[in-house]
């Protein structure tokens, strides 16, 4: 479905920016992809790599409606990755947060709605359910406008659902990076922040195929959820340190013990497929579907147990060391 259109990649020099420009080149033919982001070093970094003839480079924020406006003129899809993620950062510079991942977030659907972006996703966390920290709550504020911008297009054809997934193995400033600095540094132990903690875990390639696949899936106001499994961060250190000791430090600001991804309250919103659940929105729409239970190619839904939970504490598929240190090998790390 990429062939011959052009993409647009908020915060496309991040990680999942990275792979998912390798990825469409790779298997379609797209006419421009459009990484979309303000780091100039990141971008002059990638042009290295990625100089095909469909390439475009913009420097621009997404705290800038009209630079955003101006590069979505004849762009046919938007993944929105572009977000201020670091938890303790944003503790700390709350209202850049909310400018970037609340107002961005609107500067995102308006530019989409004005040049009849067909299909835009955007990518969310599990941080953003229940949240504790300003983090998930201007995700999960991102998120609720994402799904509410469907009424909000009047008479154009744009739609817009969600992607929420968990931590991804690799990705920069994330846990595996920097266990391995440490490693590669002669450390003398491992810190962990809490010995009971739990996390989802998913690789980028895993998460880039996830995003693919929902642009066929999508109608319009889903939140998609994959099924991955969980990990004890004692084991992720086991697997990659088994030698090192582990030193507990304590909780960092804002930072959960364990994580939801489909939180109990919206059990009544909540369909499992075979390998991914959607939340559903908790508002109707007034020009399209409000069933969501058979998405667009036919797969079929069913409404999940009362008061169900998707959570990494009790998820049935948990890593054992061996397979972490698999699932590394795998992520090419």
């Amino acid at each position: 479905m990429f062939n011959n259109k052009n993409i647009l990649i908020t915060g496309g020099t991040g990680s999942f920016g990275n792979l998912y420009v390798k990825t469409l080149l790779e298997r379609y033919q797209p006419r421009r992809i459009i990484v979309y982001s303000r780091d100039e070093l990141k971008q002059y970094e990638m042009q290295q790599v990625f100089n095909h003839s469909s390439m475009r480079y913009f420097i621009g924020d997404v705290r800038d409606r009209d630079r955003l406006n101006q590069a979505m003129n004849g762009v046919d899809y938007v993944i929105h990755a572009a977000a201020m993620k670091h938890v303790p950062a944003a503790e700390y510079n709350p209202t850049e947060c909310i400018k970037t991942n609340i107002n961005g977030a609107e500067n995102v659907i308006a530019a989409a709605i004005s040049n009849n972006v067909e299909k835009v996703i955007a990518l969310s966390t599990d941080k953003a359910a229940n949240p504790i920290n300003l983090y998930g709550a201007t995700k999960l504020a991102s998120d609720k406008l994402f799904v509410a911008a469907n009424n909000m297009t009047g008479g154009h054809n744009t739609y817009f659902s969600v992607v929420r997934y968990g931590n991804v193995l690799g990705s920069r400033g994330s846990v595996v990076p920097f266990f391995q600095q440490l490693i590669d540094n002669n450390a003398t132990e491992i810190p962990i922040t809490h010995e009971k903690m739990t996390r989802f875990w998913i690789t980028l390639q895993q998460g880039v195929d996830f995003v693919l696949k929902n642009f066929e899936r999508m109608s319009g106001g889903e939140t998609f959820v994959p099924k991955i499994p969980s990990m004890r961060v004692t084991d992720l250190a086991k697997a990659m340190a088994p030698n090192l000791p582990i030193k507990i430090i304590g909780i960092r600001p804002g930072e959960k013990l364990h994580e939801i991804m489909c939180p109990s309250d919206d059990f009544y919103h909540t369909l499992e497929f075979e390998d991914h659940f959607v939340i559903t929105p908790t508002i109707s729409f007034t020009r399209r579907t409000n069933d969501f239970s058979v998405n667009v190619i036919g797969e079929k839904g069913k409404k999940v147990a009362e008061s169900f939970e998707y959570n990494s504490k009790s998820n049935p598929d948990f890593l054992t060391i061996e397979q972490l240190s698999a699932f590394n090998k795998m992520a090419g790390l």
